[in-house]
């Protein structure tokens, strides 16, 4: 989807032709736009997660896809996960990325027999504005474990999903 130019309604609310643009501001801006494609990147709080706990991650956000969002892809690394979804229209991004945080944090602590917080609170997310952006975030997130040293093939890691339905 096209972002263009958008005209300033009230404090965080904005119109875009016939759509509203809401911007949420903690310590980053949040923009929801209805039928959007996002990137969104969430970190670590601390400790690095193990392959084992990366598949935990990895096997609840596909879970996800179609009921919550429609993913495009996802790459998990040992300490961030980036995504490329869409949200389904009766669940908003700031639902899904804590539904996502939360379930996964819950497991990753069941596995390490700890409680406590697994993920930073606040994520980046981007409004993918069109489809050179799209591929650009795509070959960022495909590349992601390579430029790391993790991999030598990224699509073979173990972190690593992309449908094959580009919607």
């Amino acid at each position: 989807m096209f972002v263009p130019a958008a005209r300033k309604i009230s404090s965080g609310l904005y119109q875009l032709h016939d759509q509203e643009i809401h911007i949420k501001r903690r310590h980053l801006p949040h923009w929801t736009l209805s039928g959007a494609t996002y990137f969104v990147t969430f970190r670590l709080r601390s400790r690095a997660l193990s392959v084992q706990e990366q598949k935990v991650a990895l096997g609840h956000i596909k879970r996800g896809n179609g009921r919550y969002y429609h993913l495009i892809a996802v790459v998990v690394m040992p300490d961030h996960v980036h995504l490329l979804l869409t949200p389904n229209s009766e669940y908003d991004l700031s639902r899904i990325t804590k539904g996502v945080k939360g379930v996964t944090a819950r497991q990753i602590n069941r596995l390490r027999h700890t409680e406590g917080q697994v993920w930073q609170h606040e994520s980046y997310d981007r409004i993918v504005r069109d489809e050179n952006e799209l591929i650009e975030k795509l070959n960022y997130m495909l590349n992601n474990p390579v430029k790391e040293g993790l991999t030598e093939d990224p699509w073979e890691y173990h972190g690593w999903y992309c449908s094959d339905d580009p919607r």
